[in-house]
């Protein structure tokens, strides 16, 4: 299974930090109110237990590389739980467990099956990393 190499990305105007690496720069207040999760993001967490702890797909560090290696705009613009789901979308398809085509088919069958029974579905589609490119 191929891993492709660690490819950190200088975020701009702070002399050579990477784009993970935001500590002590101002991105605003942090919410540090309780708040529920998401049943997605309860999900999404499940599907990493699975593959990483359950079933040794990948490691956490897999995880870290992945989201790491996102580019300050994709970086920025995702929230923590989004991170996640992406970098396991990506690992998936690195780890060849499923053909992109085939994880498109899929996504398109569950988005039908939402709209079918009314369930608000989100416009647009997530714009694929390098990892995926490969399987188009």
């Amino acid at each position: 299974m191929p891993t492709p190499d660690k490819r950190n990305e200088l975020r701009a105007g702070t002399d050579g930090r990477a784009t993970h690496d935001i500590g002590g720069l101002d991105f605003g207040d942090i919410d540090m109110s309780e708040h529920d999760l998401a049943l997605w993001h309860k999900r999404v967490d499940a599907m990493i237990v699975l593959l990483n702890t359950k079933k040794h797909v990948f490691r956490t560090d897999a995880m870290r590389r992945v989201i790491e290696s996102y580019g300050e705009q994709q970086y920025d613009a995702t929230d923590y739980y989004e991170k996640w789901v992406r970098a396991l979308r990506n690992l998936v398809l690195e780890q060849e467990l499923i053909s992109r085509g085939e994880l498109e088919d899929k996504l398109a069958e569950a988005r039908a099956v939402f709209e079918a029974d009314g369930r608000a579905v989100a416009d647009g589609m997530v714009p694929w990393d390098d990892i995926g490119a490969r399987d188009a």
